[in-house]
């Protein structure tokens, strides 16, 4: 293609797409040509219809119209994305970066001159260093994701290698990459993930280190920090245990980064607020549960629910509790859950209610940490003593009791970084035949020898639910695994068991 600005035989461009501070700025004389959106250019579906095609020619290239005319303001004026806004005191347009693709298209489509002086990320020359077939379910991941113009969300089960998914598409985008993680757990297994898959070196953001690579990881946390610097140096971002993305803080990151290339990879989609994601990675593309790759691809598995009485004492005490707490429930017209803000705060505002909130935390915990339930727990890990078994609780306080009782290893957010990685390496390396945790090991941890996951309380989530049954599935030799789930008999917690059990999983 000819520089026009060099020979003349074009006129030169009277536009400049650049990337400041997480935004995009289109510059130049004539800039305040271009128009606001039309009505019928404003769908951001267009923006993934249409992002295969961004690329076709280099960063940094002068784009022309195909009929070699420079743009003309007496013309029918291109129609711009519909987040654009017009900035009369710097005389710029502005808009998000996550727009980039969708302003490349409309403006070289309109054939209006332009120098794309906003993306810095590289084109790629990455060999796999280990090549082996991927699984056919992994296959149809990589060929959906690419259906979608690389754009999309890829639901996978905990164990079903979403991270080999991952490097596919790195290997098939050849773009600058950057994978962004939930906890620093995950930031060091994808480190070591990527280094190995590709034997280059692989930057890390987060955690205390700041060095950026043409690979990098970085966590949620770290990203929206820092993407107003990071946003145009990557051509293709991953989203691990993308769920996470909607909530303000990260979704803003998601929009300062210009990336035209977007795969978000979790087991558990949904979200109990009901937002999605498509407008930050896609939709999603290619979803496969537990159920239809357990005994070939995962482990095999059994669920167990084991119904524990309160004994007599504890009966009366919950009872007691339990009417106390519904009782000003009612003389207040408090409905569950939406009225827990309401309940919140007349709770502080009386003794009544003081009295309340007490008792609901006493009929509680007499749910969660019953003394039956740690009699059952003893059992069970004298069953399985010869296997790997993770015990799962709601709070830390019964963890910590658990751990003096049985003398397990206890991993929760207050355990150190090195604590942590040593627990984890004796469990996975034998030392350890059992550790118990409260939330922190619901995901980003790869304890691939676990077969036994036993649930003494939890929250009434089915992620939360699903994430521990995952932890369990790694597929090995022979392997069977078995979930078991302590429910206070005759408790609230039969129907927090019933709500967090609503998945196919389980069925």
């Amino acid at each position: 293609m000819r520089d026009p600005a060099v020979d003349g035989a074009l006129a030169p461009p009277s536009l400049t797409v650049r990337f400041h501070g997480g935004t995009l700025r289109i510059e130049g004389p004539a800039a305040p040509t271009l128009h606001t959106p039309r009505a019928e250019h404003t769908e951001h579906t267009e923006r993934t219809e249409r992002t295969e095609c961004v690329e076709e020619e280099p960063a940094e290239a002068t784009h022309q119209a195909t009929d070699a005319a420079p743009a003309d303001a007496s013309a029918e004026p291109p129609p711009l994305p519909a987040s654009c806004r017009w900035d009369d005191r710097e005389r710029v347009w502005r808009l998000p970066a996550i727009d980039y693709a969708e302003l490349v298209l409309r403006l070289r489509a309109a054939g209006v001159p332009f120098v794309d002086a906003a993306r810095r990320y590289a084109v790629l020359n990455l060999t796999p260093r280990a090549r082996h077939d991927p699984f056919p379910y992994q296959r149809g991941a990589l060929t959906a994701w690419g259906r979608s113009r690389f754009r999309g969300v890829v639901v996978l089960p905990t164990g079903a290698g979403k991270t080999f998914v991952a490097a596919l598409a790195i290997a098939d985008r050849q773009r600058s990459a950057l994978v962004v993680v939930p906890t620093l757990d995950l930031l060091n297994q994808w480190y070591d993930a990527l280094s190995t898959a590709f034997g280059v070196p692989v930057g890390i953001v987060g955690g205390g280190y700041h060095e950026v690579q043409d690979l990098t990881v970085t966590t949620y946390d770290s990203a929206h920090q820092h993407m107003d610097r990071l946003g145009d140096r990557f051509g293709l971002v991953i989203f691990d245990e993308c769920h996470h993305l909607p909530s303000p803080s990260y979704a803003l990151a998601a929009r300062m980064c210009l990336a035209p290339f977007r795969l978000g990879l979790t087991a558990t989609p949904e979200r109990t607020d009901g937002k999605g994601y498509d407008d930050l990675v896609g939709p999603v593309v290619f979803r496969k549960d537990i159920t239809e790759l357990s005994g070939e691809y995962l482990a095999a598995y059994e669920v167990i629910r084991l119904d524990v009485p309160l004994g007599v004492e504890e009966r009366a005490a919950y009872d007691a509790a339990r009417a106390t707490y519904i009782g000003f429930l009612r003389a207040h017209a408090i409905r569950m859950p939406e009225g827990w803000g309401q309940f919140l705060m007349l709770s502080s505002q009386s003794d009544a209610g003081r009295r309340a909130f007490e008792a609901y935390r006493r009929q509680r915990m007499l749910a969660l940490c019953a003394p039956g339930k740690l009699e059952v727990l003893e059992k069970l890990l004298h069953a399985h003593r010869n296997d790997r078994t993770i015990v799962f609780t709601e709070d830390n306080a019964t963890v910590y009791e658990i751990s003096r009782r049985f003398l397990l290893p206890a991993i929760t957010h207050q355990t150190k970084l090195k604590e942590r990685s040593a627990v984890l390496a004796g469990f996975n390396e034998g030392a350890f035949t059992a550790v118990v945790t409260s939330k922190v090991l619901n995901e980003g941890v790869n304890v691939p020898e676990a077969n036994v996951a036993i649930v003494l309380s939890g929250s009434g989530s089915v992620r939360e639910h699903v994430q521990r049954l995952g932890r369990i599935l790694r597929r090995g030799e022979d392997k069977t695994a078995v979930l078991y789930e302590l429910v206070a008999a005759g408790t609230s917690e039969e129907r927090v068991s019933d709500k967090r059990r609503d998945h196919v999983a389980y069925q």
